[in-house]
């Protein structure tokens, strides 16, 4: 009989990553195409399914081959039914995402969010390989989370848990957050959060810094430009970073002493500071957690990258379709 292979799917609001994956985990084939968010992100679930057909034809595999597809989605998911309860980047409200994709490419479908499949990625074949207590949080364009207890992830009363980047930082006069809140910790340590509390200290203090001969140039100075300087001891970019660090070291302690994990992958595009991050965060983690939860966890830099998305998915659709 032939090896069955999964699909993976990390659909984002720029491109959608997909990937052919046999049942060990290893990635056989992996390509992205563009996002097609016209009509409200309506034509997604058609795109998938060409995308599918197509490189099977490239590579001459019948469907048959495929056991079936595990795709992340951003935003809150109904697990029980499939379906996106919003994603604002793709124009979706309660939109019935397994359903359609279901009918639309013939195999069976099991959709989750995009942060929780990360995790599972970095579970099964990334930084927390072998951990069944697992936090994973992502720092991009805005700070996603995931949350794996006994090998499974947890999704919550209503599929909104692991909104790490939700958590209150700054309970009174904190910057507004597109959630609708202010003070949450994604105003402080997401990509944009770092530019943003960056600039204010240009802004408001004297510190004296080579950013300060940077920041004009909005379409260069990001999150980069800030670890960069780090490394060369700039002292406004060491206080933005410490910043940054306190924040999100408190905000993991306070989860930790809930869950008690043994592994914390740090992912998304900031991780890619590696030291420079995680070595503060990782002290401000071990000053505010109770001692015996800070023994117990180790704070880890993620290993899969882009990869880990597609490899999350893949593990959801083993585990629903396969049997284990």
């Amino acid at each position: 009989m032939d090896e069955k292979w999964l699909v993976g799917v990390d659909l984002g609001g720029t491109t959608i990553k997909m990937a052919f994956i046999n049942y060990y985990g290893e990635i056989l084939y992996k390509w992205e195409v563009p996002t097609d968010k016209t009509e409200n992100g309506r034509k997604i679930p058609i795109q998938i399914a060409k995308a599918v057909v197509t490189k099977l034809e490239e590579i001459n595999e019948p469907k048959s081959r495929l056991l079936g597809i595990g795709i992340g989605a951003p935003g809150p998911v109904n697990a029980a039914n499939g379906s996106i309860d919003v994603a604002v980047n793709l124009g979706w409200k309660d939109f019935p995402l397994k359903d359609i994709l279901e009918v639309e490419v013939n195999l069976p479908v099991v959709v989750d969010n995009d942060a929780n499949i990360a995790a599972i990625g970095e579970m099964w074949k990334g930084a927390g390989e072998g951990a069944k207590e697992l936090l994973a949080v992502t720092l991009g364009t805005g700070v996603g989370g995931g949350v794996i207890a006994n090998g499974q992830i947890v999704h919550g009363a209503n599929g909104a848990a692991g909104e790490i980047g939700h958590i209150a930082s700054i309970p009174e006069g904190g910057s507004r957050c597109n959630c609708g809140k202010s003070g949450c910790l994604e105003t402080i340590s997401s990509a944009t959060g770092i530019v943003r509390v960056a600039l204010e200290e240009i802004a408001n203090t004297s510190t004296p810094s080579v950013l300060r001969d940077l920041y004009n140039d909005e379409k260069h100075f990001s999150s980069k430009t800030v670890f960069d300087a780090v490394k060369e001891n700039d002292p406004l970019a060491l206080k933005v970073v410490d910043h940054v660090a306190f924040h999100l070291g408190l905000a993991l302690a306070n989860i930790a002493n809930g869950l008690n994990p043994e592994k914390i992958v740090i992912g998304g595009g900031v991780s890619k500071a590696g030291d420079t991050l995680l070595k503060p965060v990782t002290a401000y983690f071990n000053k505010f957690a109770f001692p015996r939860v800070a023994d117990g966890a180790e704070l880890t830099i993620a290993t899969l990258g882009n990869d880990a998305g597609v490899i999350g998915g893949a593990w959801l659709a083993r585990h629903k379709f396969g049997g284990n």
